[in-house]
Order: structure tokens, then sequence, then C-alpha cells
């Protein structure tokens, strides 16, 4: 970790404490690592278009964790990221939860690239890097989580996800403003079971993580 992003662990620190969150010293270290790759990267793969080091601890690292405590309660043993462009939320994830098997899907070549570099980097055993869209990924063993930020609407996420996600299995998808019109264009295919608002310190707007599950007897059909 360099001095910059050392410089970094109290904003982390307190936007965790912010949040009611406690993470070991090394994770957060960890954490920060991540962050440092991800900003010189970023110069070259164009993974974000934040670009201030300081601004990526409250808009990807805290963004990311703010929905810890609801993946954690759901203990899933294997969790899908899809869309995660440069690993958000799934690496963030991946440190603070090291017994959860974590895949990271995206189509998108040079963002793969760079999360093989973090998995090797940080000796993420846990994940599992996945460079094809969504429609062609079929894994051996469905996923007890799905989740994603990138997704532009619930209907896209529930077309192209369900054939991904276990039994009894669920969706979490992280949205800005409550998508109330974005749930009753797939109120015919899954049900809401909760919806959390997120506040994220140094960040403006509103933040809502969905709880969704399919419903009984819903095909499970790739880009159906």
């Amino acid at each position: 970790m360099s001095d910059s992003t050392a410089a970094l662990l109290p904003v982390l620190k307190a936007g965790l404490r912010d949040m009611g969150l406690d993470l070991e010293a090394d994770t957060s270290k960890r954490m920060l690592t991540y962050l440092s790759e991800f900003h010189k990267w970023n110069k070259a793969y164009n993974l974000s278009a934040v670009r201030d080091l300081d601004a990526m601890v409250h808009r990807h690292l805290l963004d990311s964790l703010s929905v810890l405590p609801r993946v954690s309660a759901r203990s899933p043993g294997r969790l899908i990221d899809v869309g995660t462009g440069g690993g958000l939320p799934g690496i963030p994830l991946a440190i603070a939860l090291p017994d959860c098997q974590v895949t990271l899907l995206d189509s998108n070549g040079k963002k793969t690239r760079f999360l093989f570099h973090i998995k090797t980097l940080l000796g993420l055993d846990n994940v599992q890097v996945e460079n094809r869209r969504v429609e062609a990924f079929a894994p051996e063993v469905p996923y007890d989580l799905v989740i994603s930020r990138a997704f532009a609407s619930l209907a896209d996420m529930v077309d192209g996800c369900a054939h991904l996600v276990a039994p009894e299995g669920i969706f979490m998808a992280m949205k800005g403003l409550y998508p109330e019109h974005e749930l009753a264009a797939v109120a015919d295919r899954v049900a809401l079971l909760a919806s959390h608002p997120l506040r994220v310190p140094g960040t403006e707007g509103e933040r809502h993580l969905l709880e969704l599950a399919l419903k009984q007897g819903e095909a499970i059909v790739p880009g159906r």
C-alpha cells in the first residue's frame, strides 16, 4: 500500500464507523491496496469515471461495503457479482467475507484482466473471474446470491440472471432512487422480499438495496 493510499486509512475507518461496520486492520489495508491498484489501472483501463482517490473511498469502497451487513445476514456460500466491472461490489465483499466463494462476471476483457491481477496480488483464493456475457455463462452449481450495482433495470437483471439463482437463492440489486416503476415491470416474475435504504458517508443522493426472489414455477431461461 502506497503512502498516498495509507493516508486514506483514517478516512476509510471513519466511514466504516459511521456505517456501524468494524473491519480488522489487515482487512481495511487490503481494501486500500485494491483501491490503489484500481486507481492506477483506471488511467489506462477506464474502470470508472471517478478519478479522485479520496472520492473512490466513498463512492466505491464504502458504497460496496454498505451492503455487507445484508449479505452477511444471508450467509451465502456462493455469490456472483454480475457486470462487476472493476470488481464492485464483488472484490470488497470477497475481502470481507473470505469464507464466501465469489464469482466476478464481466464481458469486458480489460476489466477482467485487472480482476485477475487483483485476485493474484491479494491472494483471493475465494474469487473466480469469468470473462463472458451473462447469457453465455452456465455454472454447474447455481448461486445463493446474485448481486449487481451495474444493471440498467431490474427487468434486465431478472431476464439475464434468472438461470444463475439457486432454488432458494435471491437477487440483490443495488439501486439509487427507489425503483417503483422497475419493480412493477417485474412483479409477475419476482417477489420483493425486502428493501433497505443505504447511507454511504461522503456521498449524495438516495441508495437502496432490494432483495428479490423468483416466484415459484418461474422458468429459468437465460436471456428470456
